[in-house]
Order: structure tokens, then C-alpha cells, then sequence
């Protein structure tokens, strides 16, 4: 068995707290599933495979902040403290997790990394719904599954040709702590993303040579707040509105960076989000290029020695390459013999609706309301499940 580590006190008991709901994944979609399950005196283990909870979020950049607001970040059952600030930090961010855990008296399992989910065969699952094959030679069995990996589990980066021989440094976004080694050195960010826009703006501010920030798809990017009016909430209200509807509102509001090397958007927003892409909150990017400390470039072609040759033919001689490309939910081991994924590797179901009898999802969408507040949501809906099911199942007994 795992080597379970409760932060104190002991579980819940009902008739069922003889078989945990099994959470998969110690970050905040784990954690709040597990706090709403307790609510509702449902007994639940969270097995995280690294030494603590938020692990994710202890290897994030120093600059880091959420982009969301305090009110609407926080899990169920506790709230952010005010000293905090309005826009969180990464080690406020970790010592809330922290907190979360203890006052909920979670039972947390570490060091355990589930690598597999099963339908049990024979005797190996007791009679169970699954099969969960661990590190160790482990073997847990449950009704039910909570999948809680999220989506920054697997850092990626391209197979760019020549990417072997590259004589510069190259590094993934999650990799990178903070400017102060990049010094008067001239570095290239791949990716325009949130926290490619971040990493760049760190660079640029901190004495960076030269930054350049390579752009595949022109992003969206949006004031994080407008006379006091976070942008999160502006995302909240797009959800109800119809997708011309945000589309035009996007261009609108948007700024124009064409002259600075940043086209506008093709695309319209909603597309982007069904896509899975977010917009850029505005943290002083807007401000660095038309300052010229960031100058956006064509997307990354190919590698040779100390150069890094752009798709319009550009040329770069960077002394450092920062991949902010993104991260893969790395679900296919775990559970795509379940035929449970779409082709790009998605949960076909999410939250509330289970996968199959007893398998959960959360936190593997991006979504424009702000990922905290919907794994809040989340967490909510799942126990309820859950719940529910725990009541037929007893009433059937």
C-alpha cells in the first residue's frame, strides 16, 4: 500500500469508507475534489507521485502570478487570505495548496505515480470497478477515479531539425526560474503564450540583451483589468455570449501592434478557445514591444549550430532559446485503452459526467473563465456525482 501521510485527523466514515474514491494528481483539481468529497462524508486518497502537493506549481518561474483574481481563484471551503494581493503569487499559490490540504485533513499519499488504469480481471480487483497500477508494483483497486493530472504535465517541445545540434542554450518555459543569468545576453522565447508573454517581459525588464519572441499564431491579447473590471470576468460573461459577439468585442478591444512586427488575429477568439488557446493577459507585453524591448519574429523552422532560422527566411544568432511551447496532458499510457480520448488526446468527457461508471476528469481544459474557478466548479459537480451514486449504491445493498 501507499505510503498514505493524512494532514491530520481521521477520515470520514459512511458505509463506504472502506473503498476511497482514488484522486489521481496532488494540484489544485485534486485537492478541491477531494475537500467537496469530505464535504459530503465520502471517503477519497490523493495519490501524488512527487514529495508534495502543487508540484506544478513549485516549478513555475518566479514572476509568476495568476491571472485571475483572488475571489474567484479559490477551492472550495477556503478562501485566499486578502494579504495575498489581488493577483496571487507563485509561493502564495503553493502555501495556499499547502494550507488547503491541512485544513480539509486530506489523506494524501506521495511519492506514488499511478501509470496505468485497468478494468481488474479475475481476483485482482475484489470485485471492483478498476484496477490502478502503480509505482512500486502497486495495485489499488476503487470504484471509483478521479483523473486530476492537469494540463502542465509533460513539458514539449518541437522536433525542430537541427534542434540536436543547436550550440546555444535550450531550454522549456518550465525550466526557466528567473532573468538573472540571461544578463546582457540575447535570447529567443518560442511561443506566444501567457507564459511565453511572462518570460519575455521578465527578460526584456531584467537586462536581457536582445529578447525576441518568436509568434506561430498571432494571440489575443487582453487587458488583465479595464477600469478596475478584471478580464476574468469579462471571460465569464463571454461563455453566455454568441461567438460573433465575442469575436468583434476581441478585435475591439485588442491592441495594434502591426507596425511592431504583431499582426492581428486571423482566427476569431471563440474558435481559438474551442481550440483550446487563451488569450494573453496584458502584464506589460503591449508596453515591451512598442517600447522595442521585445520584438516579435516569425515562428521557429529549423536549427543549425549557433543559428535558429525563422519561416520567413530571418535568421537568428541568439545565445539562448526559452521553448515556452506548451506542455501534453500525457493521458494515452494512463488511460487510452479506455477509449476514453479524443484524437487529440482530450477527455471525450469531463467533470460531471463520467468518462465510464466511476471515471472522473478534471482540470484538463483551458478555459476562458479561469481554470481555478472551474476546477472549483468542477470539484463541486464530481462529488455530487459521486455522491449520488455512493446513495444508489448503499440503497442496493
Amino acid at each position: 500500500m501507499p505510503d498514505i501521510t493524512p494532514t491530520t485527523a481521521t477520515p470520514p466514515t459512511t458505509a463506504a469508507s472502506d473503498t476511497p474514491v482514488h484522486v489521481i494528481g496532488g494540484g489544485p483539481g485534486g485537492l478541491a475534489v477531494a475537500a467537496a468529497l469530505r464535504e459530503r462524508g465520502l471517503r477519497s486518497v490523493v495519490l501524488e507521485k512527487s514529495g508534495a502537493v502543487g508540484a506544478s506549481w513549485r516549478g513555475h518561474y518566479d514572476r509568476l502570478e495568476l491571472h485571475t483574481t483572488r475571489n474567484l481563484s479559490a477551492l472550495p471551503g477556503l478562501s485566499i487570505p486578502r494579504a495575498y494581493g489581488r493577483w496571487i503569487g507563485r509561493d502564495d499559490m503553493v502555501r495556499y495548496l499547502e494550507d488547503y490540504a491541512e485544513h480539509h485533513r486530506l489523506e494524501i499519499a506521495t511519492g506514488v505515480e499511478v501509470t496505468r488504469i485497468e478494468r481488474p480481471t479475475g481476483e485482482a480487483g475484489a470485485g471492483r470497478r478498476w484496477l490502478l497500477r502503480a509505482t512500486g508494483g502497486r495495485e489499488l483497486s476503487a470504484d471509483a477515479v478521479v483523473v486530476a493530472t492537469g494540463l502542465n504535465h509533460t513539458p514539449y517541445v518541437p522536433d525542430w531539425p537541427g534542434r540536436d545540434i543547436f550550440r546555444g542554450e535550450l531550454l522549456h518555459a518550465a525550466h526557466y526560474r528567473n532573468a538573472e543569468q540571461y544578463r546582457g545576453r540575447d535570447v529567443l522565447v518560442v511561443g506566444s503564450g501567457n507564459s511565453g508573454a511572462d518570460i519575455a517581459v521578465d527578460l526584456a525588464g531584467s537586462g536581457a540583451s536582445r529578447v525576441w519572441l518568436a509568434v506561430r499564431t498571432a494571440p489575443y491579447i487582453m487587458r488583465r483589468t479595464t477600469l478596475g473590471w478584471p478580464a476574468q470576468r469579462a471571460g465569464i460573461l463571454m461563455r453566455r455570449l454568441p461567438r460573433s459577439a465575442v469575436d468583434r468585442a476581441a478585435r475591439l478591444t485588442g491592441p495594434d501592434l502591426g507596425a511592431y512586427g504583431m499582426p492581428r488575429p486571423d482566427a476569431g477568439l471563440s474558435s481559438r478557445v474551442v481550440e483550446g488557446a487563451t488569450p494573453v493577459l496584458d502584464t506589460g507585453l503591449t508596453k515591451a514591444i512598442r517600447r522595442r524591448k521585445v520584438q516579435p519574429v516569425a515562428a521557429v523552422a529549423s536549427f543549425d549550430h549557433e543559428k535558429v532560422i525563422l519561416t520567413d527566411g530571418t535568421v537568428l544568432t541568439p545565445d539562448v532559446v526559452v521553448a515556452a511551447t506548451g506542455y501534453r496532458r500525457s493521458l494515452e499510457e494512463l488511460v487510452g485503452h479506455l477509449d476514453v480520448l479524443d484524437e487529440r488526446g482530450r477527455p471525450r468527457a469531463h467533470g460531471r459526467r463520467p468518462a465510464m461508471p466511476g471515471l472522473h476528469f478534471t482540470g484538463h481544459t483551458n478555459p476562458i473563465s479561469g481554470v481555478l474557478r472551474e476546477l472549483a466548479l468542477d470539484a463541486q459537480r464530481i462529488a455530487n456525482a459521486l455522491d449520488r451514486e455512493d446513495r444508489r449504491r448503499r440503497r442496493g445493498r
